[in-house]
Formats: structure tokens, C-alpha cells, sequence
């Protein structure tokens, strides 16, 4: 299934239109899932930056971040699969797997392009839909990796005018 094409999703990706950092959410994670996508950023050869609050730590693994004290500073990971693309992890729990981008860095076909490889590659590597939702609403997806269709298509049909 070929990805979709800017003119199909610009308006969903316009930062002007309210929030600017989409999440998404894969569902049904566990430990052994989170490993996996840190794995998939090493081979990958992406760039990222792991953070325990200010601290900039190098990569653990996945368990020993998930078990860590639940009053203790806040993991992040930071991921560009291109210089201009960044996705923030936020380890919260094994059992889904989140994860933002800023609307201001997908702007075009060609990080539109860019944002799929990578929702897509996160999805084939778990096995698992990877659905992109407006910021703060977790009912409605707009994009997001099928799995069945092996690629990224538009989720959201209702787009006001």
C-alpha cells in the first residue's frame, strides 16, 4: 500500500489548526515490545538522546527503565530518524508504548514521507498498529501504520471544513 500523499493530509498536519504535537499510542505493549523499538533505533542507525530528566544517559535497557521507582524523574528518548524529525518517548509503563512529534517538522511529502518509514518500521518490527491521534484525544486516530495493509494510510474520514 503506498503511503499517503501530502495534499491527502495537510490539512490533518497543519500546526496552525490547534495541537501541535500528535501522539501516538501503540497499544497491548509489554517490556520485551519497548526492547524491541530501542533495538529497531540502534540497528536503524537513528540518532537519539536519552534523558532521565536533565541527565543525558546513555541507552539502557528497556526492563531497567520500566522498573524504575514511579516518584523518579521522568525517561525520555529522543529519536530523529532524520535530522529534521524528532519523536519523544516517554516511558510510562510497558503496557503501551507512546510516543509525540511536532507538526512543525512534518510539513511536505518529504517529511510526510519521513514520518511514515518510521511509523512503519516501528510497526512491522512489533507486529502491531501504530495510530497517530490529535493531541490529547485518544479516541478518533487519523494516521497511523495497518498492519494488515503493511503501510501508513489516513484513519480519520470527518475533517471539518
Amino acid at each position: 500500500m503506498p503511503d499517503p500523499l501530502w495534499d491527502d493530509v495537510a490539512r490533518l498536519l497543519d500546526p496552525s489548526g490547534g495541537g501541535t504535537l500528535p501522539d501516538v499510542y501503540i497499544a497491548d505493549t509489554t517490556a520485551a515490545d519497548w526492547q524491541a523499538v530501542l533495538d529497531l533505533v540502534v540497528e536503524r542507525g537513528w540518532s537519539y538522546e536519552y534523558s532521565e530528566g536533565r541527565t543525558v544517559l546513555p541507552l539502557p535497557r528497556a526492563a531497567a527503565v520500566l522498573s524504575r521507582p514511579a516518584d523518579a524523574e521522568c525517561p525520555n528518548l529522543r529519536v530523529w530518524p532524520v535530522a529534521e524529525v524528532c519523536a519523544i518517548f516517554r516511558f510510562l509503563g510497558d503496557e503501551q508504548i507512546d510516543f509525540d512529534v511536532s507538526l512543525w517538522e512534518l510539513q511536505g511529502q518529504e517529511r510526510l514521507d519521513v514520518l511514515c518509514g518510521f511509523l512503519a518500521a516501528i510497526g512491522r518490527r512489533l507486529g502491531k498498529p501504530v495510530p497517530m491521534y490529535f493531541e490529547g484525544d485518544t479516541r478518533s486516530p487519523f494516521l497511523g501504520y495497518d498492519v494488515e495493509a503493511d503501510g501508513v494510510r489516513v484513519l480519520w474520514t470527518a475533517v471539518d471544513g
